[in-house]
């Protein structure tokens, strides 16, 4: 599995498969990952950037939940900050990097009395939020709650039945959908990726394509399959780098999780927290949210949506708070009726 949160709490040894040879090594993920850079010191790998997002996970995995809290929160009060630090970073070997796109404006997404409803089910009631420059927001909830439907409302492919969703005149949406099904399939991974140019821009800087490319994990022989011999995951990942290069200054991310080895997921994440715009990321990778996320949108049954501002541990706890024992039960997913 890639779900490091179901590793941390379950797993008691780590088996780790790396250039051919399995490597042990007991304890749950946190252990692994002190061990492991560990190990790397001690061979003298001169792996600096691989070794730098280990750092930095490693960093966010010793502060304390209070701690993480507050550093989701200064990322909206230093947005202007992230903005002029993203036209100076260069990008490393196999770093992830989003590109700037144009600065945002105070409004960016804002919810007002939102409704929805598909065939009998009211999907989303009375749902208000105002979604500042600079955050992350994680959707949660199960398959089939509106999720999916919420993106559409955002990206104009659907309405609402009732309320108003108003969106920033500054925004320049990027999407990633589940489907990605809009692939040529004559085309090679590079061709793909790449748009047959050498040079990708990202911003006020170029990177060689060959190397973007292999940011997502597709080296040497990889970048030259055809992409209709592509599994699930090859083609995330492909849709990922289209779509992170796009100058998008919103991101909106339907499982980008998906199939993800842990490298790509942890460069993903440092490429998130370093983003000078906003991401709405719908996901299931509890890791992933927990630490990347500056707000949740949480699709809790009965047709409620909860807005919270925090990250997805702060919104655990807040719900504890809220329903108390009977949050920790499992429920099969309700809705209201739909009236008309």
């Amino acid at each position: 599995t890639h779900d490091r949160y179901f590793l941390d709490n379950v797993a008691g040894w780590i088996l780790e498969l790396d250039r051919g040879h399995g490597i042990p090594y007991q304890g749950n993920y946190s252990s692994w990952l002190e061990q492991k850079e560990g190990r790397l010191k001690l061979e003298e790998k001169e792996e600096s950037a691989r070794q730098r997002t280990l750092q930095r996970e490693l960093e966010w995995i010793r502060q304390s939940p209070r701690a993480r809290q507050a550093k989701s929160k200064a990322r909206i009060d230093a947005y202007d900050q992230l903005v002029n630090e993203s036209r100076e970073k260069a990008p490393d070997s196999g770093q992830i990097v989003i590109p700037p796109g144009p600065r945002l404006g105070d409004m960016v997404i804002e919810a007002l009395g939102l409704a929805k409803g598909y065939e009998d089910r009211l999907l989303i009631d009375d749902l208000s939020f105002k979604i500042p420059a600079g955050a992350l927001v994680g959707v949660i909830g199960a398959n089939g709650a509106g999720k999916t439907t919420l993106f559409r409302m955002i990206t104009g492919q659907d309405g609402p039945d009732r309320g108003e969703l108003r969106i920033g005149e500054t925004v320049a949406l990027g999407y990633v959908d589940q489907s990605r099904d809009d692939l040529d399939p004559s085309k090679t991974v590079w061709e793909v990726i790449s748009d047959g140019q050498a040079e990708i821009d990202l911003g006020k800087r170029k990177i060689q394509s060959r190397a973007y490319v292999g940011a997502f994990n597709f080296r040497g022989s990889d970048q030259q399959k055809p992409v209709n011999q592509l599994s699930g995951g090859e083609r995330n990942r492909v849709h990922l780098a289209r779509i992170v290069k796009s100058r998008a200054n919103v991101l909106l991310l339907d499982e980008p999780t998906n199939d993800l080895d842990v490298d790509t997921l942890r460069a993903l994440e440092d490429a998130l927290l370093e983003f000078p715009g906003c991401a709405i990321v719908i996901s299931h990778d509890r890791w992933f949210l927990d630490r990347i996320a500056t707000h949740i949108l949480a699709f809790e049954g009965d047709s409620h949506v909860e807005w919270f501002e925090g990250n997805y541990q702060a919104y655990e706890e807040d719900r504890h708070r809220r329903l108390g024992t009977d949050a920790d039960q499992p429920h099969r997913l309700k809705y209201k009726p739909l009236s008309r």
